[in-house]
């Protein structure tokens, strides 16, 4: 079928709200294939991928070693039974997390971890939640303004967007309780007006401390890097003060690297940027590369207290828990990052990609640019301060049609994300930057 086809076909078929078809015809393409860094429409037309998917192929799509395990697998068990007979690679992959997390945090004293094996990352960090409740027996959890831990109704509680949480609030529980995340322009955001902002760091922790004693706070739910919130990257310290924070209160750090994990943000884990080792850690996206699989992993000896040990019926689990193909895929994907030093690749490529967007972006919508790894965002907002939605929307949909791929994120949808492949090479970056700079350029007010 043909784009035009496929989209009337989903038109009649398909419930609304999930596919935006742009009455301009310029938005969506129709995927067909996808290798490497390329994708390619229903119509054969290439294009770059600076997405990876939503983070998900970090070692790029249709990967031969990850393809090549799924099919071994596929033949042999394609289905086996969650949490009643277990099969090798599910118990395989929850040790190679245990080695890639708080083993390897532990230097000279490493300490186990434990997982649980979830579908989406939505469940990943509802896992997390349940986890932290059943340590701690606190039902609240403090989150952040501009955080997105997916759209379950756990999770609902914890996502601070009214987009997503609006229609449902009189269904929830509302357990999250919201905090200014320190990130942006300034140390905690865009409002200087605002008495927590001028007071810095010291306010925000002055502001949990408060949290913690008019609400039973059970855990700090919180992302390294916030992705769909505008890839905003926090000051160094944030971390380590909400790992102190836990310990003083007997609360649980859970850290959601679900789109930060596996060498995003150029390190394996985005909380090592700043040494901090969370209780719980939650991953999902670039795990396997393409296959629903997700993660919670926790230390080892709080696992053990939260969880009691089954008597034959677990209190949570799920028909695909630690599905065969996907671990084998999440198993082949970590040995190609690792390999391949993808890794150090995405350090060294997002170093050099701020600098090319820094020079590439001196036009006067552009108000901040900033990333880890291969993990940036350019913000842009019109010369009277406000949020520039329609040009960035605008932008990315003419540089769809040059040949490549990229998503708005930011409540307003007036941040360009890359979150490339990490097999990218800086010759495609470069030529992103090139075209990038033309379309900004056309798009600046006179």
């Amino acid at each position: 079928m043909n784009t035009r086809e496929t989209l009337d076909l989903l038109g009649r078929h398909e419930s609304r709200n999930i596919t935006f078809v742009d009455p301009d015809g310029m938005w969506p393409i129709v995927w067909r294939r996808a290798r490497g860094v390329h994708v390619w429409d229903a119509e054969g037309r290439k294009y770059l991928d600076l997405t990876a998917a939503f983070g998900v192929a970090a070692a790029g799509h249709a990967n031969p070693r990850v393809v090549r395990a799924a099919q071994r697998q596929m033949e042999t068990l394609l289905h086996a039974m969650g949490d009643v007979h277990p099969h090798a690679l599910k118990a395989r992959l929850a040790r190679e997390l245990s080695r890639l997390t708080f083993e390897r945090w532990g230097g000279r004293r490493p300490k186990a971890g434990k997982t649980i094996f979830c579908n989406s990352g939505f469940e990943a960090v509802e896992a997390a939640l349940k986890t932290a409740r059943l340590l701690t027996g606190r039902p609240g959890i403090m989150a952040f303004e501009g955080g997105y831990h997916g759209l379950g109704y756990g999770t609902l509680n914890v996502t601070h967007r009214d987009h997503f949480r609006g229609p449902f609030q009189n269904q929830l529980k509302a357990f999250g309780h919201f905090l200014p995340y320190p990130a942006g322009p300034g140390i905690l955001g865009r409002n200087p007006g605002r008495a927590l902002e001028r007071r810095g760091m010291a306010g925000l922790m002055a502001a949990a401390e408060t949290l913690f004693r008019r609400h039973k706070i059970g855990a700090i739910l919180v992302e390294p890097v916030q992705a769909r919130g505008g890839i905003r990257v926090p000051p160094p310290q944030f971390l380590p003060a909400l790992r102190r924070l836990c310990d003083q209160h007997g609360a649980v750090l859970i850290v959601d690297e679900i789109y930060t994990g596996f060498g995003r943000t150029g390190r394996w884990f985005a909380c090592e940027h700043s040494r901090t080792v969370p209780d719980l850690i939650c991953l999902g996206k670039a795990l396997t590369g393409g296959f629903p699989l997700s993660a919670c992993a926790g230390r080892a000896d709080l696992m053990d207290a939260a969880w009691p040990a089954s008597t034959g019926e677990a209190i949570h689990t799920s028909t695909f828990l630690g599905h065969p193909v996907g671990c084998a895929m999440a198993l082949a994907q970590i040995v190609e990052i690792r390999s391949r030093r993808l890794v150090s690749r995405s350090a060294r490529l997002g170093r050099w990609l701020l600098r090319e967007l820094n020079s590439a972006c001196a036009v006067p919508y552009t108000r901040h640019i900033r990333g880890l790894g291969l993990m940036a965002g350019i913000e842009l907002r019109r010369p009277d301060g406000s949020p520039a939605t329609q040009e960035t929307l605008d932008i990315i949909k003419r540089m769809l049609h040059r040949g490549f791929i990229l998503l708005p994120e930011g409540e307003n949808a007036n941040v360009i994300s890359f979150t490339p492949p990490l097999t990218v090479t800086e010759a495609q970056l470069k030529r992103t930057a090139r075209v990038l700079r033309e379309e900004l350029a056309a798009e600046s007010p006179a």
